[in-house]
């Protein structure tokens, strides 16, 4: 019952990002200093045509909130889809071919994993510097080990098939055999790993951006917002508590959808 409640918010929220220039009621840049931490509109020197109120700058948060939503899709989704080809193809060479082919990507498989992924991530961000196109490169580094198991995993077990063997003996070659008999019937778990690693890169994008080494300004960003909003938690609560809650909605939402995705391909899953 949760999925179809779990694709609104995930379509409403992917909708804002596409439509931000036409629903954002102000230039997210655009910096009033006479309206410097304005409170929302129901609370006392509220404003309705500032609805969520101001942050330190003067800057509506309402507007900054929509176009942040374009930075942490577009993020999450580049990122997955780029960690998920690679992992893909990973995968498939590692549990098709075995032998030192297996041995080389789990052994790199594994050494990535050893490492704390948002510590990973700061350390390489640190180096290459802050930009939307190095957090790209910095998550899908290493993102790209999950699907990259999952695969492995599966292609293991789908090589030893009937419809495998039936391939080899009438001579197909490796590559028809991995991306149009194997591929084919182990790619419902990618989907469902991949739709539930969209949000944690989310987080892991806010993450950095919090940090001051993903996005940077004038560029919004949910994970920023929350940071320039810290220093005035008792003052002025809403210019960290509404990206907050955006970057939970959006979470929550992508998370249950996924969850339900799993359900849905496996029934007798119960975690």
């Amino acid at each position: 019952m949760s999925f179809p409640f779990a694709m609104a918010g995930v379509v409403a929220f992917v909708l804002i990002a596409v439509f931000a220039p036409w629903l954002a009621p102000h230039d997210p840049a655009a910096a009033d200093l006479f309206r410097r931490l304005q409170p929302p509109f129901w609370l006392e020197g509220g404003d309705l045509s500032y609805p969520l109120g101001c942050d330190a700058l003067g800057r509506d948060i309402l507007s900054r909130l929509i176009f942040g939503a374009r930075v942490s899709i577009f993020i999450g989704i580049v990122v997955v889809a780029l960690a998920t080809l690679i992992g893909v193809l990973a995968g498939l060479a590692a549990g098709y071919f075995g032998s030192w082919v297996d041995t080389v990507i789990s052994g790199l498989v594994d050494i990535l994993l050893g490492f704390p992924y948002l510590i990973f991530a700061i350390g390489l961000m640190a180096m290459m510097g802050p930009g939307i196109g190095n957090i790209v490169l910095v998550l899908a580094y290493k993102e790209w080990v999950i699907p990259s198991r999952v695969v492995r995993g599966e292609t293991l077990a789908a090589r030893e098939m009937d419809y495998v063997e039936a391939a080899r003996s009438l001579g197909a070659s490796s590559i028809f055999i991995l991306l149009r008999e194997i591929l084919p019937n182990i790619i419902t778990p990618v989907i469902v790993v991949a739709t539930l690693r969209i949000a944690q890169v989310i987080i892991l994008e806010a993450s950095l951006s919090f940090l001051g080494l993903g996005v940077q300004p004038p560029t919004p960003s949910w994970g920023a917002m929350v940071a320039d909003g810290r220093s005035f938690m008792l003052d002025a609560w809403w210019v960290s508590t509404f990206p907050g809650l955006a970057i939970m909605l959006l979470v929550l939402a992508i998370n249950l959808a996924g969850q339900s995705l799993r359900h849905g391909f496996d029934p007798r899953s119960t975690t």
